[in-house]
């Protein structure tokens, strides 16, 4: 399948050439009678390096639908324009809301089983387990699963809240969007942007993943700082799609998500007849096993923000809204130290899943498709049984998770976690006897008294009451 490399470039893509106009975007006429159409996603007057935008040239323009009424009720003054609510979704995260939870406790999830009886696509088969805000406010994120056993046919989704980031973890992707065609498989990841519609049809059967959407911001590439111009995700690593385009007459549903809820409207055409396209404001593609892991040769370790594949900004120049992270195999060559991480409370909250292997960082059931949370300001860190096995031995020269690959969604905003995930049979707690940690210094008392003393009598003999 072709794609277009690059990151936040300006693409431009005809599926019959010599479609796009030049000099222009808006031409009296396009050729071969289409019609033009903007996409725009942030304010017209954004700075130049933040403006996204995308000019489509299609065979019958977004807004040509049925609108959204019920086919019983015509009559603007009785609209029917949502769907019954998917209880198993979530949109406001905030503590007053009595559906979401507040938890200090470090919480772990085995992995949600993808539904057998009757037919699952990947809209009906969304599970929200955690989030912050609200999408109304434009700032905030959520974390979901899909488990979908059925493709999408003659149904697209539109997600007028925010950004997904799709990670899929069991069964491959094949999403139709607007601008062309994206093959995902698990090991990769893929964003499709806020407005803009896609299918998703199942290649493999039954799938499973994670879903990162962030409201009010745009994934970037994070700053490289003194790593230079080169390392982590690469620009040239991200693929897009090329113009891609059907044209039937057949009806189609298009389901809308605003403000968590969802709408519907019906179409006599396909929604995907972009016949050509140019813009900054596309969806992509990346291959995890891509990302150019850096590290400690000397001592310690190096903060995780190493491990970052992409950043979406706050209103806090300090703190990004959301991180994606990933870890997969790498070396470790650091001196005079362990290999597990450092026990750490930090200000992010975090929420880890597996996508294939193993995580050599928890002693807890950690299976692909499973996932854990901490949130900020906890104290979290791997088992005294690990600690100590690690710090006893001499630092080896070792590969950290061959043949794995497992992520992080972190945020500098508090989570709270859905009905849904928390009352979930697959719900499980870090059992807190993992850390109960030896007093090690006790055994050192004696020495200990001696050295104390010896620093008591020098300093009484250097000066008067110890000055």
């Amino acid at each position: 399948m072709p794609y277009q490399a690059g990151f936040n470039n300006h693409f431009e893509s005809e599926a019959i050439p010599g479609t796009i106009p030049h000099g222009q975007n808006s031409p009296r006429k396009v050729r071969w009678g289409l019609y033009a159409e903007q996409i725009t996603a942030s304010a017209f007057v954004a700075p130049r390096n933040l403006n996204k935008r995308s000019w489509l040239y299609r065979v019958k323009p977004a807004v040509a639908h049925n609108g959204f009424l019920s086919a019983k009720s015509p009559k603007f003054e009785i609209p029917q324009t949502d769907l019954p609510d998917n209880p198993d979704m979530e949109s406001c995260f905030l503590p007053i809301n009595p559906r979401v939870h507040l938890s200090a406790t470090q919480l772990a999830w085995l992995p949600l089983g993808i539904p057998e009886d009757g037919k699952v696509d990947f809209v009906d088969g969304l599970k929200t387990i955690a989030g912050s805000g609200d999408p109304t406010l434009r700032e905030g994120l959520a974390i979901h699963m899909y488990l979908a056993n059925s493709s999408m046919t003659n149904r697209a989704f539109v997600n007028s809240d925010g950004d997904f980031l799709i990670c899929p973890q069991q069964g491959s992707l094949d999403i139709t969007t607007e601008f062309g065609k994206l093959f995902v498989q698990p090991g990769e990841i893929c964003v499709i942007q806020r407005g803009q519609r896609f299918s998703v049809n199942l290649p493999d059967g039954p799938t499973r993943g994670y879903i990162q959407e962030i409201w009010g911001s745009n994934y970037e590439l994070p700053e490289l700082g003194p790593l230079g111009a080169n390392g982590l995700a690469n620009a040239r690593d991200f693929l897009h799609p090329v113009a891609h385009f059907e044209v039937k007459a057949e009806r189609w549903r298009v389901v809308y998500k605003l403000g968590g809820k969802l709408f519907e409207s019906s179409q006599e055409h396909c929604p995907f007849d972009v016949v050509a396209w140019h813009g900054n404001y596309v969806p992509y593609k990346y291959d995890l096993t891509k990302f150019v892991n850096v590290g400690s040769i000397s001592v310690d370790h190096i903060d995780p923000s190493i491990f970052c594949v992409l950043t979406a900004r706050s209103r806090d120049p300090a703190a990004p809204l959301a991180d994606f992270l990933v870890f997969s195999p790498r070396w470790d060559v650091a001196s005079h130290t362990y290999r597990p991480p450092y026990f750490h409370r930090n200000v992010a909250s975090e929420f880890m899943g597996l996508l294939y292997g193993q995580y050599g960082g928890r002693s807890d059931a950690f299976q692909p498709g499973g996932c854990s949370f901490e949130c900020g300001m906890v104290p979290h860190g791997v088992a005294y049984e690990e600690y100590h096995a690690a710090s006893s031995q001499p630092p080896p020269e070792v590969q950290i998770s061959p043949s794995s690959i497992a992520f992080m969604f972190e945020s500098s905003r508090a989570f709270t976690i859905t009905d849904f995930a928390w009352n979930t049979d697959k719900l499980h707690q870090h059992d807190p006897t993992m850390w109960r940690f030896q007093n090690n210094l006790s055994k050192h008392e004696v020495e200990i008294e001696e050295i104390l003393k010896a620093k008591m009598e020098a300093r009484g003999t250097n000066g008067v009451n110890g000055h």
